[in-house]
């Protein structure tokens, strides 16, 4: 045997050691002492993952008794974000704020994806269904003071009103595309990097209307920046009781269309973990403050756990896909 053999058999058995005596997360260590939880988020500060992240992650940290932190992982409309967490150790220590645009429309949108989302993720728990808005700024398009006035003036201009989004072939993106098809009128679809520049062009004028997510709408909303001409859920909105539904405002019998956000965490993680997270995010979003702040937001509590997240996202996955193909939306 070579000198240089036995160097690397060595280096190999120390590897070796070194991993053995790693710490490993099971349902009787997690969390591992000293190791910060991490929720990793698709979209930037300020965007409804982001505040639905950060109002979870103090009460999480202190029902687990770990450090847990926000880390927005902003590109490729949440596939940076989902593989960051499907390539982490699977010990429970990297969530994912997942969202139905990320785990059931990108599949269909990206020509190539990183990941397999059903294969490489497992759900926890489903969060919330989280309704979009029909928004303008009101000193921009004073015009618009209801829904059927945008759908009179898209008609009288086939092409000229235009619509942000958070991203191509995003759920802001689809609910646009979703609401001209319905309405039988043309527009033109304007895509930004997340809510939060979306939300300065429609301010600035620069696009006429926003179909955005109700949680990055309420500070606006409520300082009169925005004004909100219907909520594409079946019903109104705790949050927004003075919004009629899209179907009513619209005149469109039966319009809805609705996302979630689901929190995972990477194939693999043992399923007692799993569970505890689970159990933990039940107990802090069964809170009455909690789900008070929830309904605040305009979204409507969610609460299933890992077998019945998985199955939400697996009944979706080919709605969504027909939804994408109807669209004409696609991302090489």
């Amino acid at each position: 045997m070579t000198a240089h053999s036995t160097a690397s058999r060595r280096a190999l058995l120390a590897a070796a050691v070194l991993l053995l005596a790693a710490p490993v997360a099971t349902a009787q260590t997690f969390p591992i002492q000293g190791k910060p939880i991490t929720i990793v988020g698709g979209f930037p500060n300020g965007s409804g993952t982001d505040i639905y992240s950060r109002r979870l992650a103090e009460p999480l940290g202190r029902a687990l008794g770990a450090t847990v932190v926000v880390d927005n992982r902003v590109g490729a409309g949440g596939n940076i974000a989902m593989d960051q967490v499907a390539k982490a150790a699977p010990d429970g220590h990297t969530i994912l704020m997942g969202t139905s645009a990320m785990l059931a429309i990108n599949p269909a949108l990206y020509a190539r994806m990183p990941l397999d989302t059903m294969k490489d993720l497992t759900p926890v728990i489903a969060l919330a269904d989280v309704p979009n808005a029909l928004t303008v700024a009101p000193d921009r398009r004073p015009q618009f003071t209801d829904c059927r006035a945008v759908i009179a003036a898209a008609r009288a201009a086939p092409g000229r009103l235009n619509y942000a989004s958070t991203g191509n072939g995003a759920s802001t993106h689809l609910a646009g595309a979703q609401f001209a098809a319905a309405a039988g009128i043309e527009m033109v679809h304007v895509p930004y990097r997340g809510g939060p520049f979306a939300m300065t062009a429609l301010l600035a004028g620069e696009v006429d209307i926003f179909m955005h997510q109700t949680p990055a709408l309420v500070g606006p909303s409520r300082q009169g920046q925005v004004k909100l001409l219907g909520v594409t859920s079946r019903g109104s909105v705790a949050g927004f009781p003075d919004v009629p539904p899209m179907a009513e405002a619209c005149g469109l019998p039966g319009f809805e269309t609705t996302t979630w956000y689901l929190l995972a965490v990477a194939a693999g993680t043992p399923a007692p973990i799993v569970a505890r997270l689970a159990e933990e995010v039940r107990k802090i979003i069964d809170e009455p403050s909690f789900v008070a702040w929830v309904n605040d937001q305009g979204m409507a509590p969610m609460k299933e756990g890992p077998a019945e997240a998985r199955a939400l996202l697996e009944a979706d996955l080919p709605k969504w896909a027909e939804v994408v193909r109807r669209s004409g939306a696609r991302v090489d």
